[in-house]
């Protein structure tokens, strides 16, 4: 019999970065089906927002091919060209509202094509970079968080107090701040309309960098507000993410696709682990595990699973990967987590493992130790990287994926070990060890480089590295990075592209 064509999906991704772009198509190329994506010259680069216009009408022609079978829509893409387009743009609400209408064409001309959305909780970054934000947060970003934090702390008083009097801030300063988080939270109502009309089958709202008081947390209450009023608001998932729910969408697709829902049972070698909230989140991590399961269309159970989720649960003392060192209480946890993943693999328990002890990093002792052990080549899944909303997203897309394309045949081995080897390279190599080595020699600042030469450079050093590292600490010298690229011409993410120098070498 002839084989069937792959499931294809078309994407339009929160960014332009490989986190949103490479990430969801390594997902899906585990399962046997294929991602498409906007040509790269109308998608966003860093602050240039990307062509709306011809965004939306790449959409609508890639659902008007019948050979599209699920569409996977990032709205802050769709309305404001992408994330920092959202934080940094001046299109009115108006205009962003408008644009949400080629969902509404396209739920007319295909209404049985399924399609999935996210939408974003603006962040407000405690810090004074304006690296990603309006040029005044270099002045007045922690003080606009702090705002945000003492506005949601009134929530139901009755009296409306003028806050903005009481802060430092300029008026003119916190009436922008305020009207982008109003238009943002407008388009939010509006997609939870389009979920209560039938326009949207599933739609995510993700909360980016937040506290639990904050501008951002108290939008979320509203929200949940009109959640509770709708019929189907139910259906909405809300939880802490960003840039890993491209890549859960496409698995919850590819298992949709498949008409298969996955079971995922959590494990956590480290007692009360799971009720730490991690840093920059606002909420308890066994709630974000369940919200990100359920959003990849899998369910959490307590007994036999398709997978077993291991988790290494945040450091309560040291927090962030970049933050020194201090005396910790818990430093028996890397072979606590250790023990249960070999405990599960030697049961014969298939192994997804989200590393979220440190934001911005892997815990280096605990993926040296599972290299020795010959235990990562073994995972079905694994990731380390900035928040840990980011890395259990990864981690379970990856992982629904595998267990789809198990159960329809059409599992791609070779993508399941690449997939898994490029985030090793990524959130262990790069931005564990050499980010932290050489970062402060390559990169002088956060910001974008001006300067080709150094940018070269830059590449050139971390691709050798990681080709190095690969061969004698990673035991995988059947692989290499053949190219290596810095997006956003800083250091805090890299594009990897991974290749087979042989199939069957090494121990990937």
């Amino acid at each position: 019999m002839p084989t069937p064509p792959a499931m294809r999906i078309a994407l339009l991704p929160l960014d332009d970065r490989p986190v949103n772009v490479s990430l969801p198509q390594d997902v899906a190329r585990v399962a046997g089906a294929v991602v498409e994506v906007p040509p790269a010259k109308i998608l966003p680069n860093y602050r240039t927002p990307g062509e709306t216009g011809k965004l939306s009408a790449w959409l609508l022609n890639r659902a008007e091919d019948s050979a599209i079978d699920h569409l996977v829509v990032s709205l802050d893409m769709l309305c404001y060209g992408g994330l920092i387009g959202g934080r940094v743009g001046h299109d009115t609400t108006e205009t962003a509202l408008a644009r949400l209408d080629v969902l509404r064409t396209i739920r007319e001309r295909r209404p049985t094509l399924k399609i999935s959305a996210v939408s974003l909780v603006m962040r407000a970054s405690n810090s004074y970079s304006a690296a990603e934000e309006p040029d005044y947060w270099s002045t007045y970003g922690k003080d606009l968080h702090d705002l945000g934090a003492k506005v949601h702390n009134l929530d139901g008083q009755a009296v409306v107090s003028p806050v903005f009097e009481e802060t430092k801030v300029p008026s003119d300063v916190v009436a922008d701040f305020t009207l982008r988080r109003l238009r943002n939270h407008i388009v939010n109502l509006t997609a939870l309309r389009l979920v209560e009309e039938g326009t949207l089958d599933f739609l995510a709202v993700t909360a980016d960098d937040t506290a639990r008081l904050s501008a951002g947390s108290a939008e979320q209450d509203w929200l949940r507000h009109w959640m509770r009023f709708l019929p189907h608001g139910q259906t909405v998932l809300m939880y802490p993410g960003a840039d890993e729910v491209g890549a859960v969408l496409v698995a919850r697709a590819v298992a949709d696709f498949a008409n298969l829902s996955v079971a995922i049972r959590v494990s956590c070698a480290e007692p009360e682990g799971l009720d730490r909230v991690p840093s920059y989140e606002n909420v308890p991590l066994t709630e974000s595990i369940r919200r990100q399961v359920a959003a990849a269309g899998a369910y959490v159970v307590d007994h036999a699973a398709d997978v077993v989720l291991v988790v290494h649960a945040p450091d309560p003392d040291r927090h962030d990967m970049w933050n020194p060192i201090p005396p910790s209480a818990h430093e028996d946890a890397v072979d606590r987590t250790v023990d249960a993943v070999q405990r599960e693999l030697n049961a014969g328990n298939s192994v997804a493992l989200a590393d979220v002890r440190y934001s911005n990093g892997c815990d280096i002792e605990l993926v040296r130790k599972l290299v020795q052990l010959g235990l990562v080549e073994k995972l079905t899944s694994f990731g380390g990287w900035n928040t840990a909303g980011n890395t259990l997203g990864g981690v379970i897309a990856t992982a629904v994926a595998y267990v789809t394309g198990a159960a329809t045949r059409s599992l791609d081995s070779r993508a399941k070990d690449q997939a898994l080897l490029t985030r090793v390279l990524d959130d262990f190599a790069y931005q564990s060890i050499i980010r932290q080595e050489v970062g402060a020699q390559l990169f002088h600042n956060h910001l974008p480089m001006s300067d080709d030469r150094a940018v070269v450079a830059a590449e050139t050093t971390i691709r050798d590295r990681m080709n190095y590292m690969l061969e004698h600490e990673l035991n995988s010298p059947g692989w290499f990075v053949a190219g290596l690229d810095l997006p956003w011409r800083r250091s805090f993410e890299v594009g990897i592209g991974l290749r087979d120098a042989h199939r069957g070498g090494g121990k990937f």
